[in-house]
């Protein structure tokens, strides 16, 4: 049952912060950010949010320490927005799924074809 209120609590948390960031944070670094996924730990403790930078274009290190500096600033919004007692702390992680299903979709590209038999 804490696994179903984390989710729930996880796609409120995504849908929050997305909000904030396009309204614009007190950080110059953190521009066009795509919020890939949120989890949340059972205990509602700590949410980890996955990002991207929009479009993949972007200075990753910048907007990364940029997030970091703006995360307890979200963290009070957050909280009020999801109407529990204490709001998670939040992590921003860059999410590399997309570069490693490049990276796999190269990988077959590059291996060689099979050879068809004609007996």
């Amino acid at each position: 049952m804490a696994g179903r209120r984390a989710d729930r609590i996880a796609n409120r948390v995504q849908e929050e912060i997305t909000r904030l960031l396009r309204e614009g944070v007190p950080d110059e670094r953190v521009g066009n950010v795509s919020v890939i996924g949120v989890t949340v730990n059972d205990d509602l403790t700590c949410a980890t949010i996955r990002w991207l930078p929009f479009g993949g274009i972007g200075d990753r290190v910048a907007i990364a320490e940029g997030l970091k500096t703006v995360a307890p600033y979200l963290r009070g919004p957050v909280g009020r927005s999801l109407g529990i007692r204490h709001s998670p702390e939040l992590r921003f992680e860059l999410d590399r799924n997309v570069e490693y299903a490049a990276r796999m979709d190269d990988l077959f590209a590059s291996l060689p074809k099979p050879v068809e038999d004609d007996s």
